[in-house]
């Protein structure tokens, strides 16, 4: 790792803009800047997940969801970088197999809620669509690894299924919709 954080403010950003992992500065209100906010928001909602009671084998996925994240901004950060490897997506979409096997068929729309874990995931799920929307439009002037774009999306379907295993585990039934509601 290269330099170390021992004074946190250094007044560069007080013009609005903001230093890249390249050195260069951008606007801090950039497609490249809001993409990497994106990212690191979608890691501290999955980490509001980890604090809740969650089982070994959602721990340890999420656990490494956040090392992925972490690289995935950096990524971000770094024009032309690439830290997110193909095998990344193949593992997350075992484990979306994986997960999903013990689920009933969905027969109904999902909305959010069941037990707080469960909320999270799906708080989490919505912050990542979001943080898909805005690496697409950022791929749009400015490429970005098909594989950052590949995980980010398998990412959300993830998310998806854990919302249904956490009620699954909490004993807690999805919340469907009913269209007869209204």
């Amino acid at each position: 790792m290269g330099n170390r954080l021992s004074k946190i403010y250094t007044r560069t950003g007080d013009s609005g803009t903001t230093g890249l992992g390249d050195g260069s500065r951008v606007a801090k209100d950039s497609l490249r800047v809001q993409a990497m906010g994106d990212v690191d928001e979608l890691n501290a909602v999955v980490g509001l997940i980890l604090v809740e009671p969650v089982s070994v084998a959602i721990r340890d996925c999420l656990t490494t969801v956040q090392h992925d994240l972490f690289n995935l901004g950096g990524e971000i950060c770094m024009p032309g970088y690439a830290l997110i490897r193909k095998e990344r997506i193949t593992a997350i979409e075992n484990q979306l197999d994986s997960f999903n096997e013990g689920l009933k068929p969905l027969k109904e729309f999902i909305l959010p809620g069941g037990n707080r874990a469960a909320s999270y995931a799906h708080l989490a799920r919505t912050v990542c669509r979001r943080a898909e929307r805005t690496m697409h439009a950022l791929n749009h002037e400015e490429t970005l690894t098909e594989t950052a774009l590949q995980y980010i999306n398998r990412l959300s379907d993830l998310l998806f299924v854990l919302c249904r295993v956490l009620n699954k585990d909490a004993g807690v039934p999805d919340v469907l919709w009913n269209n007869e509601a209204n």
